[in-house]
């Protein structure tokens, strides 16, 4: 398989994992705090990645030089998630999902600034066409900004910096690597806060909370394969798939509509990547 290929493959389970993400987040926030949500997922994620990190070589492994880009990337993603869970509660999910998306043009615009990458014009073209379809699925109402869309922009721009600084990470640092110190800086950070609105889950809330741990400490592991096979501008990109999916979701869980617009969407973010794919692979 091809760099891009395999790049691919790994960004189908990130896709994967974020759909379900997003489903179990909105349930779990229903009864529980989102600092709390935030905790339980980054110590249930731990235990679920020891497997990866003994396999690995364990604990002496996990040593890196690099811990304050470990730092620092998981304090900003740490900020943007919990923006992105506020979000959920304040906005409907396609609105959250719409601005979370400017997350590839400040990642392309970082990569180039911060890591030397190109954008050349078929980049520009995916990642034009990818917002164009995202704008006919979602159609975000043409009213005043809430404080929710506000805190889902903020997310989405912690988010491009937290993907920059993972693509920089994973040119020294293994992908076990980076989502251990994921998981342990965020577990302190949260600590205190989790504390404080501390409340025992109902037993189907603890269900929803082990899928987020997973899907939250899995995602990532995808993620982060594929940045070690192909540039950002390249996989960013493919993100896009999400919000077809999540449409897809929304219609399958909560019977939320899928129109005409919705499919036309779709289809030109399926062909913003095929795109973005096709002319990033490399000449036979």
């Amino acid at each position: 398989m091809s760099p891009i290929s395999r790049a691919a493959g790994w960004m189908a389970g990130w896709l994967s994992l974020m759909v379900i993400i997003a489903v179990a987040g909105r349930e779990a926030t229903r009864e529980l705090a989102v600092f709390q949500i935030m905790e339980m997922r980054s110590l249930i994620g731990l235990v679920m990645l020891w497997p990866l990190v003994h396999a690995g070589g364990g604990l002496a492994a996990m040593k890196s030089l690099r811990w304050p880009q470990h730092a620092l990337r998981n304090a900003v993603h740490y900020a943007a998630q919990y923006g992105w869970f506020v979000a959920l509660t304040l906005i409907p999910l396609a609105q959250v999902v719409a601005i979370e998306f400017t997350m590839p043009i400040w990642t392309a615009l970082l990569a180039i600034a911060f890591l030397g990458e190109r954008m050349n014009a078929w980049k520009a073209l995916a990642i034009a066409l990818g917002l164009v379809g995202v704008a006919l699925i979602v159609r975000p109402a043409a009213s005043a900004i809430s404080a929710g869309q506000l805190i889902a922009l903020a997310a989405a721009l912690g988010f491009a910096v937290s993907v920059t600084l993972t693509k920089s990470l994973t040119r020294t640092e293994s992908a076990v690597r980076i989502i251990f110190w994921m998981l342990v800086v965020q577990s302190l950070l949260g600590l205190l806060p989790a504390l404080a609105v501390w409340r025992w889950p109902s037993p189907p809330v603890w269900g929803w909370v082990v899928v987020i741990a997973f899907c939250g400490t899995f995602s990532h592991y995808c993620m982060t394969r594929a940045m070690r096979h192909a540039e950002a501008t390249v996989v960013v990109p493919m993100d896009f798939l999400r919000v077809p999916l999540t449409a897809l979701a929304g219609w399958l869980v909560y019977a939320e509509r899928i129109d005409a617009l919705t499919v036309l969407g779709t289809a030109l973010i399926l062909g913003a990547n095929l795109l973005n794919l096709r002319r990033s692979a490399p000449k036979a």
